[in-house]
């Protein structure tokens, strides 16, 4: 398909990209070291608290809102950039801010950086990625956002411990302040380094060969696929692509044809992956992973410690979905994974109601579900999602998509104190079992496989409304 120079350059590529998602995972995750310290910093209430958790959450759902429509007028490439430039401004606002209104716009800004890069960035990788490996580029995207959550829980570990032990008259006096006076300022700043390294290095990458073509920049579009693909291989994107144009050419796809059959039903997958995903559980199960470690023995200093075994796990079960998504296919593994969710979250919440916490049982359970949701449920509602709108409403649906998934995180993590208390910690575990069944049920009904198809193909599967969603199970 391309040769090995190519291939390198499509890697390249694509790992500069996902750094967006290495900082999405990270500047969520960050705020999990820095709570307490912050919190005893501004003699914080309970209210203020939760909403300086909750205010990168908002700058999410901004950042995403208005991703899709200016990715897809201006480009993905701009867009990618304002987003590493926001992460950039935000690490060195939670340095510098003199207040906490300050520190909590700096947040907002990180949480519009995270915002567009969890819309732009699986959807850059889309598009430029050939077919027969799309599945596992665009799921390194989620590797990276693991990968993300582990640095930040190993970063907040390790600056704790040298604002311990460090000797304050051997740095600078800068550096005692946000090192040692107020340590919370470094777990933030750190940031930095990756965020300017993402800003650089996209710089150095290609706009999308297909917003390009799309926007009759046809012969930028055909370079950028040459400098992936063979010369026959990029021949056979550009008819497909120009196919596909020519059956839209009198046509301005809005948001209302999303609603009209056929794509109806890929705005149902759309939104259902993500809501189904954060209504798996896995932020309530990431809450008690602390508590879970220490009470089957394990020798944990603190609960910045103990994260990092679940961030680890979390991240290395990340690699069977881009080892198997294009050999097996996402409705395999959706299915697969979505089962053993369902099933270890039924034996968590059993473990829980047998009052079996010191069961090696419940630590099984639990890492069944982050290995089950790893490998399935979190990475591919990306994949997915990323293939299945049409090129010229992209970054505008796939939006939709996103702001799903960020709601649905806002809701669960609204209800989960609720549940706990109304129907105890293993009728929680319960409630989002069942959720993870009819989850099941969806993707088995309606989830097409979208493995080895090119993009435009699998806009017809919507055009002709007559897939079989059984065929290739």
């Amino acid at each position: 398909m391309f040769d090995n120079k190519k291939y390198l350059f499509l890697i390249g590529v694509t790992l500069i990209v996902t750094l967006g998602g290495l900082l999405f995972g990270f500047d969520m995750a960050v705020i999990s070291g820095a709570i307490p310290l912050v919190k005893d910093q501004f003699s914080l209430s309970a209210t203020l608290e939760g909403w300086f958790v909750s205010s990168a959450l908002m700058g999410a759902i901004i950042g995403v809102a208005i991703s899709g429509e200016l990715s897809d007028r201006f480009g993905r490439k701009p867009i990618l950039i304002l987003s590493g430039l926001l992460f950039s401004v935000s690490a060195f606002g939670c340095v510098v801010a003199s207040s906490f209104s300050l520190l909590i716009v700096a947040r907002i800004a990180g949480g519009i950086g995270v915002g567009i890069a969890s819309n732009v960035a699986p959807l850059y990788i889309s598009e430029i990625a050939p077919a027969k490996i799309r599945g596992a580029l665009v799921t390194c995207y989620q590797l990276a956002i693991t990968l993300g959550i582990l640095v930040a829980y190993i970063s907040n570990s390790w600056l704790l411990s040298v604002s311990e032990t460090i000797d304050p008259s051997s740095i600078s006096t800068f550096l005692s302040y946000v090192v040692i006076e107020e340590s919370w300022r470094s777990m933030f700043g750190i940031e930095i380094i990756p965020a300017l390294t993402f800003s650089i290095g996209l710089l150095f990458v290609p706009e999308s060969p297909r917003w390009l073509f799309e926007n009759d920049y046809k012969q930028k579009a055909r370079s950028v696929l040459e400098s992936f693909l063979s010369p026959s291989s990029a021949d056979k994107e550009m008819s497909s692509m120009q196919e596909n144009v020519e059956k839209e050419r009198n046509t301005d796809i809005s948001y209302r044809d999303l609603f009209r059959p056929g794509l109806r039903k890929a705005l149902f997958i759309g939104i259902a992956l993500p809501l189904f995903s954060q209504f798996s559980g896995i932020n309530t199960v990431i809450y008690y992973g602390p508590r879970i470690l220490n009470d089957v023995g394990f020798d944990i200093n603190s609960a910045l410690t103990s994260q990092i075994y679940l961030g680890t796990a979390n991240m290395l079960f990340t690699f069977i979905a881009i080892w198997f998504v294009d050999r097996k296919g996402r409705r395999p593994l959706y299915i697969y994974g979505t089962i053993g969710a369902t099933i270890s979250l039924f034996f968590t919440g059993l473990c829980f109601y047998l009052n079996a916490i010191g069961s090696v049982f419940l630590l099984l359970s639990v890492l069944a579900f982050l290995g089950c949701f790893a490998f399935s449920i979190g990475p591919l509602k990306f994949v997915v999602a990323s293939e299945i709108f049409p090129n010229k409403i992209r970054g505008r649906a796939l939006a939709i998509s996103i702001i799903t998934m960020w709601v649905a995180d806002m809701t669960v993590s609204q209800i989960t104190p609720m549940l706990l208390e109304s129907i105890n910690t293993s009728g929680t575990f319960w409630f989002f079992a069942s959720f993870c069944l009819i989850g099941l049920w969806v993707v088995y009904k309606y989830v097409p496989e979208t493995k080895d198809k090119t993009l435009e193909e699998i806009q017809e599967i919507w055009k002709s409304d007559r897939e079989t969603v059984q065929e290739n199970f």
